[in-house]
């Protein structure tokens, strides 16, 4: 028997599709080399913008035919298009469907695939929620020891309800896992291969703050750095409320933890960012970033932005553009803003901007800011960054460094998992290209290496 898995939308939908995997071959199951091949297709969806829940349709109305021509085809609808609040419409629309399962949970598709064998419906999805939840994660076949970065989700769902955003309705309140089970997960992981962990929440900073007198994000990435092992720790995505002193020391103090942090911003402008209810300032925003510069040495810092937000003017947008030329940070993410139904903007503010004036909004950010981190990344040649190799890519070792920057280097040796230490030999604003350091001697080896534009 044999699985495939489409995924879509962010680093939660990848790691929940990790553990729809592991759940599978639990059961004897096999990764498919296509879909056309599979028993078992798992559709793991988005919904943040349009262009996303499009292209689940899209492939959902595709597997029309295969399941025709294949009625013991089971096919599984999961993540945030199915969400937390019922499926009746969804059963409606996708008559094809045979299990629809709420956002990092597999158990349905399980329940629903042992019920062939074994009455026992309600034990078996118990079960697998429960080995999932308590950090008994073991990486499908196909990952095994092949893994370098791993994500383990530490906040599931989110309480905060920016207006823009659908997430608190697909996937639910915000819930901070055990540190046990988390810790156990990274060990499990560890044991596997994995050299680095990536802690995720839609909030992540705000981990523990739903347990009373529980451990905070701080707290625990202490007690994760302590796994033998692992060699290096990242989290994402934080909110700049909850970006605290403590947590930013604990970054400065700790060689596990990466100085790199990711926290959006989302927009330059006051009002806009009352409109989003995000409930900072473009001024504390400014104070946070000095502030995080201040605490860790050398740090890089991401954001994310969405240009075209309901009633955003042009000065208002302009807002946005000298925010990042004042605080030239590492990373801009980009978004042209969408509607999505259920979500305060679309019912109060509806959407004003015209798509020719968001993409217009957009180039001109991807422009400034692919310029600024040109001019960033540019200070960093010939100097030497330890890098961690994930794989090879087109003949060449792809790997990052401690600030997240991306580098290819030239080498016929296994450098999988390795971090090594290369000297950059040429930079642009997404990618550098470096040589690899002869550790012994402290010499440059001779290969020499083309750049990639990317």
């Amino acid at each position: 028997m044999k699985y495939h898995i489409w995924t879509a939308g962010c680093q939660m939908n990848v790691a929940d599709s990790q553990r729809v995997a592991s759940s599978l071959e639990r059961l004897g199951y096999e990764i498919a080399d296509d879909k056309d091949n599979a028993d078992v297709i798992v559709m793991n969806t988005c919904v943040v913008r349009q262009s996303a829940e499009d292209k689940a349709h899209g492939f959902l109305t595709s597997l029309n035919k295969q399941k025709r021509n294949n009625p013991n085809l089971i096919i599984n609808l999961m993540g945030c298009m199915v969400g937390v609040k019922g499926t009746e419409h969804l059963q409606k629309r996708y008559p094809h469907v045979d299990v629809f399962s709420p956002p990092s949970d597999p158990g349905p598709l399980i329940a629903h695939i042992t019920q062939d064998e074994s009455r026992e419906l309600a034990q078996s999805e118990t079960q697998v929620r429960n080995a999932l939840m308590d950090g008994d994660l073991i990486l499908p076949a196909h990952e095994n020891n092949n893994l370098v970065s791993a994500h383990v989700p530490v906040v599931l769902g989110c309480s905060h309800a920016c207006t823009f955003c659908i997430i608190p309705y697909r996937r639910g309140i915000e819930r901070s896992r055990p540190v046990g089970a988390i810790v156990k997960e990274v060990r499990n992981l560890v044991s596997q291969g994995v050299k680095e962990i990536t802690l995720l929440g839609q909030i992540v900073d705000r981990y523990g703050k739903d347990v009373p007198d529980g451990p905070n994000l701080s707290q625990l990435l202490r007690i994760v750095a302590e796994v033998e092992g692992l060699e290096r720790i990242r989290f994402l995505t934080s909110h700049p409320n909850w970006m605290t002193n403590e947590l930013l020391q604990t970054v400065a103090d700790i060689p596990k933890v990466m100085p790199h942090i990711e926290v959006p911003v989302q927009a330059g402008n006051n009002l806009v960012l009352e409109n989003m209810k995000r409930e900072y300032t473009r001024e504390s925003y400014i104070d946070l970033i000095t502030r995080i510069r201040e605490i860790i040495p050398n740090v890089s810092i991401a954001t994310d932005i969405i240009v075209g937000f309901p009633h955003e003017s042009e000065e208002q947008f302009m807002g946005t553009f000298s925010l990042l030329e004042e605080l030239r940070l590492d990373v801009a993410h980009l978004a042209r803003y969408s509607t999505r139904e259920g979500t305060v903007a679309t019912r109060r503010l509806g959407d004003d901007v015209t798509d020719e004036e968001k993409r217009r909004r957009f180039r001109l950010l991807e422009d400034q800011q692919a310029r600024i981190v040109g001019e960033i990344n540019a200070k960093l040649l010939g100097e030497t960054v330890d890098v961690l190799f994930e794989e090879k890519v087109k003949g060449r070792w792809k790997g990052r460094t401690p600030n997240m920057k991306l580098v290819f280097v030239e080498s016929d040796d296994n450098l999988k998992g390795k971090i090594l230490p290369a000297q950059i030999t040429w930079t642009g604003p997404y990618s550098m290209q470096g040589r690899l350091l002869n550790v012994q001697t402290g010499e440059i080896s001779r290969m020499e290496s083309l750049p990639i534009i990317g």
